[in-house]
């Protein structure tokens, strides 16, 4: 189950290609200045994955006037990351999670992902300026995409 509404978001440092150059974002870093949307997701180069990428890419304006940064995480190497999204022309910052530490650390563990062994759900979160998440989405189901007016709404309440 996905780290409950109300709990602290754990604090991560991951790498990903930022600002066109290969860096570390730590999570901390960014909560203090503007609020913070996660999207988990399982693989880079896959049709629902690429479906979500894409049209929060297209949303990026939206969640910019609403006083929020978007990063998409997954267990692809930020190489696999970066060249999705140059293919796919993907606006999000991609991070890359290689060792699932942060999968962990949110509860987003998926039991078997096509037979590989234990992979990462597709998963949402917003967290505000204080470190804290206001909203948690986990699909039940891997092609599911995360309610996108919801995690709007949240943030639009957070900036009321």
């Amino acid at each position: 189950m996905a780290l409950p509404v109300g709990a602290k978001a754990p604090d991560f440092t991951l790498k990903g290609r930022i600002d066109g150059e290969m860096k570390e974002l730590r999570l901390s870093d960014v909560v203090s200045s503007e609020a913070v949307v996660l999207l988990f997701f399982p693989a880079a180069f896959s049709g629902a994955c690429e479906k979500e990428m894409c049209e929060t890419t297209q949303g990026l304006g939206t969640y910019a006037e609403l006083g929020a940064a978007v990063y998409g995480i997954s267990p692809d190497n930020p190489f696999a990351q970066a060249a999705w999204a140059k293919r796919a022309d993907i606006g999000v910052t991609l991070l890359s999670d290689y060792q699932r530490e942060v999968t962990r650390a949110y509860d987003v563990v998926w039991p078997d992902f096509a037979g590989l062994g234990p992979g990462t759900a597709r998963a949402a979160f917003v967290i505000d300026r204080s470190g804290v998440v206001r909203y948690s989405e986990q699909m039940a189901v891997l092609g599911e995409l995360p309610n996108f007016d919801a995690i709007r709404a949240t943030l639009k309440s957070l900036v009321a």
